[in-house]
């Protein structure tokens, strides 16, 4: 294994972490008007130490918030996970709940921030505070891992987490960076609804920055 940063190991995930003013009050809320939502920090999903780490922003309020599992139960997860089972990286192409039986093979999925934001915008603060979490989760990856980035938010704290400076690496729609570490950064529009319903994102192009990344780790979506 390689070291994400070298000199922080991060945190490992905590499913109890308030380190968040903001958003601890936001999901005790969320608790009291929807007891049966997950509403904690939702942890990362699929197998620790795959060669496809893949970052998204955080939890959506009726989402991965709602279920407590990244991208499932709203609209962004939906195009994620059919690309993924088209893709055979996941054995399902739907993702409802944590017991469905979905799995992943050779990727998991993490995010950015754990906790929803409200207005589903973390504050610079809250996505350094997470930080931590995702310099661990990176620390797990094999050498030449594969980075996906969901968006420039994500593109950005990974960035932070390995300690390289954001104006080297710019964020694009497929745009792709070897990293010093040896690792590889691809970036992706988000999934969401928005960029999907407006056309700045179609499942065609999500599905092609999958398939790159997929040659990167050396698999084919036919293994």
């Amino acid at each position: 294994m390689a070291p994400a940063h070298r000199g922080s190991a991060g945190e490992p995930f905590d499913p109890n972490c308030t380190r968040c003013p903001r958003l601890a009050k936001a999901l005790a809320e969320v608790r009291r008007e929807h007891p049966d939502y997950y509403s904690r920090p939702v942890p990362p999903f699929g197998q620790v130490g795959a060669r496809l780490l893949i970052v998204g922003l955080a939890p959506g309020l009726h989402g991965a918030n709602r279920t407590g599992r990244p991208f499932t139960g709203d609209g962004a997860g939906i195009p994620l996970y059919r690309t993924l089972h088209a893709l055979k990286v996941g054995t399902k192409g739907e993702s409802v709940s944590v017991d469905d039986g979905l799995r992943l093979k050779g990727a998991c999925i993490t995010n950015a921030v754990r906790c929803w934001p409200p207005d589903n915008k973390p504050l610079p603060e809250e996505i350094r505070r997470c930080n931590s979490y995702l310099v661990h989760d990176l620390g797990t990856l094999p050498n030449h891992a594969v980075v996906l980035a969901l968006g420039s938010i994500a593109h950005r704290a990974i960035l932070t987490a390995l300690g390289l400076r954001q104006a080297e690496y710019a964020f694009a729609h497929g745009a792709e960076h070897r990293l010093p570490n040896g690792f590889h950064l691809l970036d992706s529009y988000h999934p969401s609804r928005y960029n999907l319903n407006t056309g700045r994102l179609t499942e065609e192009q999500l599905a092609a920055v999958f398939k790159r990344a997929l040659a990167l780790t050396g698999r084919t979506q036919h293994r």
